[in-house]
């Protein structure tokens, strides 16, 4: 990276011919698009000499930059790579953004142990073993965990759990383990179901099936008919098992990645092959792909999903696409720089890569069509609230606020935001209600739009055209004081109460201005979508009272206790053998714990009494 400067639209032809890349800024200097270019003034001042045959987007786009802020590189690929970072970093309105925040499911199968576990694992990859993945979600996860358990009995337990056991446990029972913790299967045998579980993780289960039948052989040979039969069981459930994959034929690491189009929305659906089985798919939904072609999505996305979220995935020696790649060469270089392995990118394939090629375009398709149907039913609630609200104007943005708690504890309040597209789960908002006293459900909902709508304020944010509360009149009230104290301009404010029967359909919605709104039929769907809001932030707010007092509940009373940190609550947990003891002990116990002074043994048993 060579050095950084910003040029007016005036003086985009005197940048310099290197490859880089361009930042374009509006007028408030935020960045609205990230592009990279082997020749930068010849990329940058295309936008303004061909703007006519550009398309409507472009035009758009072109209309709001105020300026440029370019970044020189040694070369195309290095441009590709940062442009791939700023991307994801600075999430700008017209690129094509790949929303994938969660990193992939592994099995890892541990082997610092004798008898090593197989497990589900997240995160990073830095712990001894092996590791076999990625699967697109947990669920095939949890199937293959399930599959290697019933076919060859390998422990899934913790080593806490493994090593205080003197009996076997109920996976024993059920015929999910061996166990090894209790010394009812042997180092060698067991090492060999594990040997085959590997085999099958890997797809070699054919090389499986024949070192069963020899084993099966030759325990009949022995007259050990009962590992005979095992044997046996384990071939017959092996060979009977249906797993998600086309062929044994074809070997390999690959990923078959389908895009589509219709209507202004784009998926591209990924088929996860590795050593020619089929791992399971996903579909993504990149935004801002309206007025752009499949090549372009393809594009975009694949330099997302390879350049800036390999760490969370294994990445294939090839990838399938199912339509034509700008710079597929560059691309291909800037992966495999970037991952350290040699990447190819195909389009024409034949045999099983054509297959599971075909696969991901039909399941694009499919998943299209159901977005398209629940976008297009969202979208028709969405224009009859505005009817009612706004006089037909478009609403852009709505947020709705539920309080939860049990009997006053640990009160937590939800935030939810909808925008066109429906909910926008990544500006959910949780709040821990610190000042309004317990069971004071209209202070803790002043305290959290207070909270939330203040932020903005000051930071600037985005202020909704629609703040929903559930609840009726109190609410309300509150609410409007929070919303008239800080001024926020062009506010609609609803609250949602339920009816005497609390069945849907019948609530009261009510206006902070008008009173009572209109009465709405029981499908209508204003009312429709007024429900799911509300419901979604209901939701919200229960998992996160849930998970609040959970967490609470585990606290340690001796946590509370002043002067008493991780270490000395530790020292009198051992000292004592747990909370009980301590719970039993006068001062003159307390005082024999090392680094428990008089003063502060009086004030644990003070506190711990109360």
């Amino acid at each position: 990276m060579k050095n950084r400067i910003s040029v007016h639209l005036a003086n985009s032809k005197k940048l310099p011919e290197v490859s880089g890349v361009y930042r374009m800024l509006d007028s408030s200097e935020k960045c609205i698009y990230v592009g990279k270019a082997k020749n930068l003034r010849k990329r940058v001042s295309s936008y303004f000499s061909q703007l006519e045959g550009q398309t409507r987007k472009t035009q758009l786009m072109v209309s709001l930059v105020n300026s440029f802020e370019i970044t020189t590189t040694s070369n195309e690929n290095e441009a590709l790579i940062l442009e791939s970072n700023l991307i994801k970093s600075l999430k700008p309105r017209y690129n094509i953004l790949l929303r994938d925040d969660k990193s992939y499911p592994f099995i890892h199968l541990e082997n610092k142990h004798s008898f090593p576990r197989i497990k589900f694992h997240r995160g990073s990859r830095n712990a001894r073993g092996k590791f076999f993945g990625p699967f697109p979600n947990v669920y095939a996860v949890r199937e293959t965990l399930n599959m290697i358990q019933k076919l060859f009995k390998i422990r899934q337990c913790d080593e806490s759990f493994f090593r205080n056991r003197n009996r076997a446990c109920l996976q024993y029972q059920i015929k999910r383990c061996s166990g090894p913790c209790v010394g009812l299967i042997d180092e060698a045998e067991y090492k060999a179901d594990v040997d085959a579980a590997v085999m099958v993780l890997e797809g070699r289960n054919k090389e499986v099936v024949e070192r069963l039948n020899n084993q099966m052989e030759l325990a009949s040979f022995e007259l050990q008919f009962e590992r005979a039969a095992k044997f046996r069981d384990q071939i017959r459930n092996l060979s009977g098992l249906q797993l998600a994959q086309t062929a044994d034929k074809q070997k390999g690491d690959v990923d078959a990645t389908a895009v589509c189009i219709k209507a202004g929305l784009a998926c591209v659906q990924v088929f996860f092959i590795r050593q020619g089985r089929v791992l399971g798919s996903k579909s993504y939904f990149p935004t801002n792909a309206d007025d752009t072609s499949e090549g372009q999505v393809l594009t975009a996305f694949l330099k997302q999903f390879y350049l800036t979220g390999h760490r969370e995935r294994q990445t294939p020696s090839e990838v399938l696409v199912n339509s034509s790649i700008e710079g597929v060469d560059s691309l291909e270089n800037a992966i495999t720089q970037t991952c350290h392995k040699n990447v190819r990118i195909k389009r024409n394939v034949r045999g099983d890569r054509a297959k599971w090629l075909k696969m991901a375009i039909e399941n694009a398709k499919v998943a299209l069509e159901q977005r398209l149907a629940s976008s297009s039913d969202y979208r028709l609630r969405l224009a009859a609230l505005s009817d009612v609200l706004n006089g037909g104007e478009s609403l852009e943005r709505l947020e709705c606020f539920d309080i939860s708690h049990l009997g006053g504890e640990s009160t937590v309040a939800s935030c939810v935001v909808f925008d066109k597209e429906g909910p926008k789960t990544s500006e959910y908002r949780k709040f821990n209600i610190k000042d309004a006293k317990p069971g004071d459900d209209y202070g803790a909902m002043a305290e959290a739009l207070n909270r939330r709508y203040r932020k903005i304020r000051s930071e600037g944010g985005i202020v909704p055209d629609v703040l929903i509360v559930d609840g009726g009149k109190g609410q309300i009230k509150f609410a409007a004081e929070v919303i008239s104290e800080l001024q926020l301009p062009g506010v609609r404010l609803l609250g949602i109460a339920k009816g005497r029967s609390r069945k849907p359909g019948l609530e009261t919605i009510f206006h902070s201005e008008e009173g009572a709104l209109r009465s709405f039929r029981p499908k209508e769907g204003a009312l429709l979508l007024l429900q799911h809001i509300r419901d979604e932030a209901h939701r919200f707010a229960i998992d996160a009272h849930r998970k609040s007092r959970s967490k609470q509940r585990k606290k340690s009373k001796l946590e509370e206790i002043e002067g008493i940190g991780a270490k000395r609550r530790q020292s009198l947990l051992r000292y004592f053998g747990g909370f009980q003891g301590i719970l039993e002990a006068g001062i003159s116990d307390l005082k024999r714990v090392p680094g428990i002074s008089e003063e502060l043994a009086k004030r644990i048993h003070g506190e711990i009494k109360k």
